[in-house]
Protein backbone atom coordinates (compact mmCIF):
# COMPACT_ATOMS: atom_id res chain seq x y z
CA UNK A 1 0.00 0.00 0.00
CA UNK A 2 2.67 2.03 1.34
CA UNK A 3 4.72 1.62 -2.29
CA UNK A 4 1.32 2.57 -4.26
CA UNK A 5 0.63 5.89 -2.31
CA UNK A 6 4.09 6.78 -3.18
CA UNK A 7 4.04 6.13 -6.69
CA UNK A 8 0.86 7.59 -7.07
CA UNK A 9 2.31 10.92 -5.58
CA UNK A 10 5.46 10.47 -7.44
CA UNK A 11 3.02 10.71 -10.81
CA UNK A 12 1.23 13.31 -9.54
CA UNK A 13 4.59 15.66 -9.16
CA UNK A 14 6.07 14.43 -12.19
CA UNK A 15 4.62 17.26 -14.24
CA UNK A 16 5.26 19.97 -12.13
CA UNK A 17 7.16 22.56 -13.43
CA UNK A 18 8.60 25.35 -11.24
CA UNK A 19 6.71 28.82 -11.90
CA UNK A 20 8.40 31.87 -12.64
CA UNK A 21 8.76 34.42 -10.17
CA UNK A 22 6.50 36.96 -9.85
CA UNK A 23 3.41 34.93 -12.62
CA UNK A 24 0.61 35.39 -10.90
CA UNK A 25 1.37 39.41 -10.56
CA UNK A 26 2.28 38.93 -14.40
CA UNK A 27 -0.68 37.06 -15.32
CA UNK A 28 -3.55 39.76 -13.15
CA UNK A 29 -1.84 42.92 -14.54
CA UNK A 30 -1.67 40.95 -18.13
CA UNK A 31 -5.54 40.65 -17.97
CA UNK A 32 -5.94 44.07 -16.24
CA UNK A 33 -4.01 46.23 -18.91
CA UNK A 34 -6.22 43.52 -21.57
CA UNK A 35 -9.45 44.49 -20.30
CA UNK A 36 -8.91 48.46 -19.83
CA UNK A 37 -7.35 48.67 -23.60
CA UNK A 38 -11.05 46.54 -24.53
CA UNK A 39 -13.05 48.92 -22.46
CA UNK A 40 -11.10 52.01 -23.89
CA UNK A 41 -11.84 50.34 -27.72
CA UNK A 42 -15.37 50.40 -26.56
CA UNK A 43 -15.48 54.07 -25.33
CA UNK A 44 -14.39 55.12 -28.24
CA UNK A 45 -16.24 53.40 -30.66
CA UNK A 46 -19.64 54.24 -28.69
CA UNK A 47 -19.27 57.51 -26.33
CA UNK A 48 -15.99 58.76 -27.95
CA UNK A 49 -13.09 60.75 -26.50
CA UNK A 50 -14.27 64.50 -25.22
CA UNK A 51 -12.74 66.62 -27.83
CA UNK A 52 -11.54 69.05 -25.45
CA UNK A 53 -9.39 66.30 -23.90
CA UNK A 54 -5.82 67.98 -24.66
CA UNK A 55 -6.67 71.32 -23.03
CA UNK A 56 -8.43 68.95 -20.10
CA UNK A 57 -4.93 67.19 -19.59
CA UNK A 58 -3.41 70.83 -18.82
CA UNK A 59 -5.41 71.83 -15.87
CA UNK A 60 -6.53 69.89 -12.30
CA UNK A 61 -9.99 68.47 -12.68
CA UNK A 62 -8.67 66.02 -15.20
CA UNK A 63 -5.96 64.97 -12.75
CA UNK A 64 -7.97 65.20 -9.54
CA UNK A 65 -10.37 62.52 -11.07
CA UNK A 66 -8.29 60.06 -12.68
CA UNK A 67 -6.05 60.47 -9.77
CA UNK A 68 -8.65 59.36 -7.40
CA UNK A 69 -9.85 56.60 -9.45
CA UNK A 70 -6.74 55.34 -10.47
CA UNK A 71 -5.47 55.54 -6.74
CA UNK A 72 -8.35 52.91 -6.14
CA UNK A 73 -7.68 51.17 -8.79
CA UNK A 74 -3.81 50.18 -7.92
CA UNK A 75 -4.55 49.69 -3.87
CA UNK A 76 -8.26 47.51 -5.44
CA UNK A 77 -5.42 45.32 -8.05
CA UNK A 78 -2.42 45.04 -5.76
CA UNK A 79 -5.06 43.26 -2.74
CA UNK A 80 -6.63 41.23 -5.61
CA UNK A 81 -3.10 40.00 -6.39
CA UNK A 82 -2.04 38.85 -2.80
CA UNK A 83 -5.91 36.80 -2.52
CA UNK A 84 -5.28 34.99 -5.95
CA UNK A 85 -2.93 32.72 -3.56
CA UNK A 86 -4.68 29.94 -1.34
CA UNK A 87 -5.35 30.22 1.58
CA UNK A 88 -4.41 34.05 2.19
CA UNK A 89 -6.29 36.84 3.93
CA UNK A 90 -7.13 40.59 3.12
CA UNK A 91 -4.11 42.87 3.86
CA UNK A 92 -4.51 45.08 6.61
CA UNK A 93 -2.92 48.55 4.50
CA UNK A 94 -6.13 48.18 2.28
CA UNK A 95 -7.56 50.62 5.25
CA UNK A 96 -5.23 53.08 2.75
CA UNK A 97 -8.19 53.29 0.13
CA UNK A 98 -10.11 55.52 2.70
CA UNK A 99 -7.43 58.57 1.83
CA UNK A 100 -8.18 59.71 -1.37
CA UNK A 101 -11.74 58.99 -0.73
CA UNK A 102 -11.89 60.76 2.00
CA UNK A 103 -9.32 63.84 0.30
CA UNK A 104 -11.83 64.23 -2.33
CA UNK A 105 -14.80 64.06 -0.02
CA UNK A 106 -13.35 67.23 1.39
CA UNK A 107 -12.71 68.70 -1.64
CA UNK A 108 -16.19 68.35 -2.50
CA UNK A 109 -17.45 69.67 0.92
CA UNK A 110 -15.07 72.96 0.53
CA UNK A 111 -16.76 73.06 -3.82
CA UNK A 112 -19.67 72.86 -2.09
CA UNK A 113 -19.78 75.67 0.69
CA UNK A 114 -18.27 78.09 -1.73
CA UNK A 115 -21.12 77.77 -3.90
CA UNK A 116 -24.30 79.43 -3.87
CA UNK A 117 -27.31 77.40 -2.53
CA UNK A 118 -29.49 77.58 -5.06
CA UNK A 119 -26.67 76.01 -7.91
CA UNK A 120 -25.54 73.60 -4.98
CA UNK A 121 -27.90 70.73 -6.71
CA UNK A 122 -26.91 71.48 -10.25
CA UNK A 123 -22.80 70.90 -9.72
CA UNK A 124 -23.01 67.75 -7.40
CA UNK A 125 -25.86 66.15 -10.23
CA UNK A 126 -23.78 67.32 -13.10
CA UNK A 127 -25.53 67.04 -16.36
CA UNK A 128 -24.85 62.97 -16.80
CA UNK A 129 -25.38 61.68 -13.16
CA UNK A 130 -28.31 59.42 -13.92
CA UNK A 131 -25.87 57.70 -16.26
CA UNK A 132 -22.75 57.75 -15.47
CA UNK A 133 -22.63 54.73 -12.51
CA UNK A 134 -24.17 52.52 -15.42
CA UNK A 135 -21.37 53.70 -18.01
CA UNK A 136 -18.72 52.79 -15.24
CA UNK A 137 -20.04 49.94 -14.67
CA UNK A 138 -20.99 48.78 -18.45
CA UNK A 139 -16.99 49.58 -19.01
CA UNK A 140 -16.01 47.41 -16.38
CA UNK A 141 -17.46 44.45 -17.89
CA UNK A 142 -14.49 43.78 -19.94
CA UNK A 143 -11.74 44.29 -17.48
CA UNK A 144 -14.17 42.44 -14.61
CA UNK A 145 -13.75 38.97 -17.26
CA UNK A 146 -10.72 39.54 -17.97
CA UNK A 147 -9.37 39.74 -14.18
CA UNK A 148 -11.48 36.18 -13.74
CA UNK A 149 -9.96 34.58 -16.20
CA UNK A 150 -6.59 34.95 -14.91
CA UNK A 151 -8.14 34.35 -11.40
CA UNK A 152 -9.81 31.16 -12.65
CA UNK A 153 -5.75 29.75 -13.43
CA UNK A 154 -4.95 30.05 -9.99
CA UNK A 155 -6.09 29.15 -6.76
CA UNK A 156 -8.00 31.65 -4.61
CA UNK A 157 -9.49 30.72 -1.73
CA UNK A 158 -11.87 33.60 -0.33
CA UNK A 159 -13.97 33.79 -3.28
CA UNK A 160 -16.30 36.30 -2.42
CA UNK A 161 -13.45 38.65 -1.44
CA UNK A 162 -11.11 38.37 -4.46
CA UNK A 163 -14.38 38.42 -6.49
CA UNK A 164 -15.15 41.68 -4.50
CA UNK A 165 -11.47 43.50 -5.06
CA UNK A 166 -11.85 41.78 -8.40
CA UNK A 167 -14.69 44.03 -9.26
CA UNK A 168 -13.57 47.52 -7.26
CA UNK A 169 -10.21 46.94 -9.22
CA UNK A 170 -12.61 46.40 -12.71
CA UNK A 171 -14.99 49.50 -11.47
CA UNK A 172 -11.71 51.59 -10.63
CA UNK A 173 -10.01 50.95 -13.71
CA UNK A 174 -13.29 51.59 -15.66
CA UNK A 175 -13.79 55.11 -14.63
CA UNK A 176 -9.96 55.68 -15.32
CA UNK A 177 -11.41 55.04 -18.77
CA UNK A 178 -14.03 56.82 -18.53
CA UNK A 179 -12.29 59.72 -17.71
CA UNK A 180 -11.15 60.17 -21.39
CA UNK A 181 -14.94 61.02 -22.06
CA UNK A 182 -16.44 62.60 -18.72
CA UNK A 183 -16.66 66.09 -19.08
CA UNK A 184 -17.95 66.63 -15.80
CA UNK A 185 -16.02 68.83 -13.62
CA UNK A 186 -16.88 68.85 -9.71
CA UNK A 187 -15.66 66.86 -6.73
CA UNK A 188 -19.20 66.31 -5.80
CA UNK A 189 -19.88 64.40 -8.70
CA UNK A 190 -17.25 62.48 -8.91
CA UNK A 191 -16.99 61.56 -5.34
CA UNK A 192 -20.78 60.25 -5.80
CA UNK A 193 -21.40 59.08 -9.20
CA UNK A 194 -18.45 57.71 -10.00
CA UNK A 195 -17.84 56.14 -6.93
CA UNK A 196 -21.05 54.60 -6.90
CA UNK A 197 -20.49 52.89 -10.29
CA UNK A 198 -17.46 51.32 -8.57
CA UNK A 199 -19.51 50.38 -6.08
CA UNK A 200 -21.68 48.45 -8.10
CA UNK A 201 -19.10 46.66 -9.77
CA UNK A 202 -17.79 45.53 -6.21
CA UNK A 203 -21.05 44.33 -5.10
CA UNK A 204 -21.29 42.25 -8.44
CA UNK A 205 -17.97 40.75 -8.52
CA UNK A 206 -18.67 40.05 -4.74
CA UNK A 207 -21.79 37.84 -6.32
CA UNK A 208 -19.96 36.10 -8.92
CA UNK A 209 -16.88 35.33 -7.33
CA UNK A 210 -18.49 32.32 -5.02
CA UNK A 211 -20.02 31.18 -8.45
CA UNK A 212 -17.62 31.79 -11.20
CA UNK A 213 -13.99 31.13 -9.09
CA UNK A 214 -15.20 27.83 -7.55
CA UNK A 215 -12.65 24.96 -8.06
Amino acid sequence: MTARIDHLIESLAGDLRPIRPYEVERRLVAALLFGMLVATAALTATLGIRPDLSLALQGPVFWMKSGYVGSLAVLAATATIRLARPDTTIPRWLWLAAAPVLMVTALAVAELARTPPRERLDIWLGASWKICPFLVLGLSVPIFFALLKGLAELAPTRLRAVGALAGLTAGASAALVYCLHCPESSASFLITWYSAGIALAGMIGAMLGPRLLRW
